[in-house]
């Protein structure tokens, strides 16, 4: 009890609307979104071309936006020309003001609940699934004005019953199970029907949501793309709700925000190819509609459904028909009514915001929640704001909503970069998710401690960031002192009064182990054992036997913080194994790399911390040395974040001159090196291993495999897509037990193995805990003994 008082009830609420969430939608979530990315990337590996697909989408886009003005201008005249009308609305209240007024006019405006004959008259609207019209909240503002809303879409429909929010982009109602769907409808209309099975779900709300849908005075839509062109808007669905809403009723509205606009009709194709690809691994959706409104073909009049719609002259009843052959020999009607609302509500903002910018190529097909092990757990309830889910929620909400609205879910973004690979317009989502969240931090208000803490740590950032986040941004000081105190330090941080205080004060759970810290360092133990002059003879020697690959390279060892500090093992066994195929080492002592402070949001200090460390490093590589990194996301910050932080020309040079040391030994063994002076296995020895997620986006999990092979191992690696732990993320009180969640579904992969490995620090100590035993590094594996 002492302990719950002690802790932060902001962060005692959100550790228990997490686990509320995990315990009551998280099953459903993962089992969809799960399903839903393994389908997009087998999809994606069997389309050929798919790089040079996703590189041509990403263009149209910067292009578009570049343009965005421009094509305003272009697309309004396209609809008016067409016969629509073209209304861009400022914000929520403008837009929704606009559509009332639209669906008024539609229904004469004087409806008073009843007609003549005493049946309703209230003006009804059907829509098909939008996240534009959920974002500025339309089915509130039209029930509001007394206007009935129904929409059409099942996961909305199912959501709108149970008066609920979407936890999805594409899948609003992914976490209900059929059997709540089931149990909602029986409650909802009074039946005994046991909708057991799938089918007899769908044929019911079909039934129903057909009945809406003819008596609908107004169809509203979103709009996938829209070509400025021709003022064509494409339609992508697997219900085939959006088309019949868009043209049964006699007037239709698209709502959609400005950044939907390409330039033009030859630019659909691209996206319609893509857009199912990674929303669920289908190659096509199965309704694609592409429509010119207002259309050509006359309403429907179900009051006389034998009669052709097309079928102009006179009735037989002797009245005239509203529905005549056009000009062209095409059928028109003449009550036939078309708007296009054009939404900015901040993004035009966000379009001179470079930081923010990118948000505006999304395509809204959900892929970056998919990949996202955290939202899998957790979904868009947790791991989203007002209105937008995922990885790329944090963009949306920080433009339209303000960044306030993404300071809530925005941690839940641990910079795996997986949603990189699984974007199909490769947007940088954690790039804007480490910018908003920087920003957060800086709108924090100052604590009267600030500048005690200002003065006693190294970063660059001002008052008022949270004091777990400060902490975990300067890991490498604590790391440092905590390393020259030792074992002082690790008895210390053991202690319950100790773990107490790092809990309340720091936000650091008390249920997750402490690193152990080395008294001697990495950089102290090699220049013990005699520096580069030591390492130098040692490969000489290796070459001189046959053993080495003689090449004329020399390698720097980059000391990150954990390896530094706590595995030292596993630089000393990356040292001794480059020796023994040639290769001189050199283990200095270097700045950090930042990715501890962009981790936290701390920019400004990742960005000092980067040049620092490249000015320490340029004579290296003026000398033609390689830097070699064992830390997966130190490697990834070089090759990626690097590009954001320092001059292209500076970044290019690191990046181009920096290997993971997995990758480097395989290179080396390529290159003539005997991989029989390594530990090696029968040919056939069973290892399970599992990847850094950063270390998969730099497609370096297949050299780390081969290198296993070759030195007679059978790698198995896992499905897993992180382990969870993602470096501070798995300390913090709050997010403790989704961190656990996520890696017990790593541990269940692995947990027959007899023998583990993990490239990553976050990966081994995560496993470790789960598994209760010792999970090296591969190269802890190979290294010469």
């Amino acid at each position: 009890m002492a302990s719950n008082r002690q802790s932060n009830p902001s962060q005692r609420e959100k550790a228990a609307r997490i686990r509320h969430l995990m315990e009551t939608e998280g099953d459903a979530i993962y089992a969809h979104a799960s399903a839903s990315n393994l389908r997009r990337t087998q999809t994606y590996a069997e389309t050929d071309g798919i790089e040079a697909l996703r590189t041509e989408t990403r263009a149209i886009k910067e292009d578009a936006i570049e343009r965005l003005p421009s094509l305003l201008e272009t697309v309004r005249e396209a609809v008016e020309e067409n016969g629509g009308t073209v209304y861009l609305a400022d914000d929520a209240a403008d837009a929704n003001a606009y559509i009332a007024e639209v669906v008024e006019n539609a229904t004469g405006g004087d409806g008073d609940g009843t007609d003549a004959t005493g049946a309703s008259d209230t003006p009804s609207v059907v829509k098909s699934k939008s996240m534009t019209t959920e974002e500025i909240d339309l089915n509130d503002a039209l029930e509001r004005e007394e206007i009935d809303v129904t929409e059409t879409d099942l996961g909305e429909w199912v959501i709108q019953l149970a008066d609920d929010t979407p936890s999805h982009i594409v899948g609003p109602a992914m976490h209900v199970s059929r059997e709540e769907i089931a149990d909602l409808l029986r409650e909802e209309f009074d039946t005994d029907d046991p909708f057991d099975t799938p089918e007899a779900l769908t044929r019911f709300a079909r039934d129903k949501l057909g009945e809406r849908i003819r008596e609908a005075d107004v169809g509203i839509t979103g709009a996938n793309f829209i070509a400025a062109d021709t003022g064509t808007i494409t339609l992508i669905t697997n219900e085939g709700n959006a088309r019949k809403t868009a043209v049964t009723p006699d007037t239709h509205v698209a709502v959609a925000g400005v950044e939907k606009i390409i330039p033009s009709i030859r630019d659909v194709e691209p996206f319609v190819d893509l857009i199912a690809k990674s929303a669920t691994g289908q190659p096509i959706s199965q309704y694609v509609t592409m429509l010119s409104p207002p259309t050509d073909s006359p309403t429907i009049d179900f009051d006389r459904p034998d009669e052709p719609i097309a079928g102009g002259g006179d009735r037989t009843d002797g009245e005239s028909s509203d529905q005549t052959v056009g000009d062209d020999g095409g059928a028109s009607d003449s009550d036939r009514d078309f708007h296009l609302v054009l939404l900015d509500n901040g993004r035009m903002e966000m379009r001179e915001d470079d930081q923010l910018r990118e948000t505006l190529y999304c395509i809204r097909c959900g892929a970056c929640s998919n990949s996202c092990e955290n939202f899998q757990s957790v979904g868009g309830h947790g791991f989203g704001g007002e209105t937008y889910s995922g990885g790329i929620a944090t963009g949306w909400e920080a433009g339209v909503h303000g960044q306030d609205a993404a300071a809530e879910f925005n941690d839940l973004c641990t910079g795996c970069t997986r949603c990189v690979d699984a974007c199909p317009v490769k947007i940088d989502i954690p790039w804007i998710n480490t910018v908003v969240r920087d920003r957060v931090n800086r709108d924090e208000a100052s604590e009267p401690y600030d500048f005690l803490v200002d003065g006693l740590t190294p970063d660059a950032e001002s008052g008022g960031i949270d004091l777990g986040k400060r902490f975990f941004g300067n890991i490498g000081t604590a790391a440092k002192l905590a390393s020259a105190t030792a074992p002082v330090s690790n008895w210390l941080s053991q202690a319950d009064p100790v773990r107490a205080g790092l809990e309340r004060t720091l936000g650091i759970d008390r249920r997750r182990d402490l690193p152990t810290f080395q008294r001697e360092s990495l950089v102290d133990w090699f220049e013990r054992r005699g520096g580069p002059e030591t390492s130098r003879r040692r490969a000489q020697r290796a070459n001189e036997s046959g053993a080495g690959a003689a090449l004329d390279r020399e390698a720097v060892l980059y000391p990150d913080v954990y390896t530094n500090y706590v595995d030292t093992d596993r630089g000393k066994a990356a040292v001794r194994t480059l020796e023994a195929l040639g290769i001189p080492v050199r283990v200095p002592a270097l700045p950090e790399s930042g990715r501890a402070p962009l981790s936290q949001g701390m920019v400004a200090t990742a960005d000092r911390q980067a040049s620092e460390l490249y000015a320490a490093v340029a004579e290296d590589l003026d000398a033609g040395r390689d830097l070699v990194v064992v830390e997966p996301s130190d490697l990834a910050a070089f090759k990626r974040e690097y590009e954001r932080l320092l001059p292209d020309r500076s970044a290019g040079r690191l990046a181009e001159n920096s290997y993971e040391i997995c990758e480097y030994v395989y290179g080396l063994l390529e290159n003539g090196a005997d991989a029989g002076v390594l530990r090696t296995g029968s040919g056939d020895d069973p290892v399970a291993y599992h990847s850094h997620c950063q270390q998969r986006t730099l497609d370096l999990e297949a050299p780390t495999t081969a290198l296993l092979e070759q030195c007679g191992y059978a790698p198995r690696t896992t499905n897993a897509e992180c382990c969870g732990m993602a470096g501070s993320f798995g300390y913090k009180q709050e997010y403790y037990e989704l961190s656990m969640d996520v890696g017990d579904r790593l541990a269940g992969e692995v947990d027959g193995a007899e023998r583990v490995l993990a490239s990553g620090t976050s990966c081994g100590d995560q496993l470790e805990t789960l598994l209760e035993r010792s999970v090296p590094h591969p190269i802890e594996l190979l290294a010469p003994r």
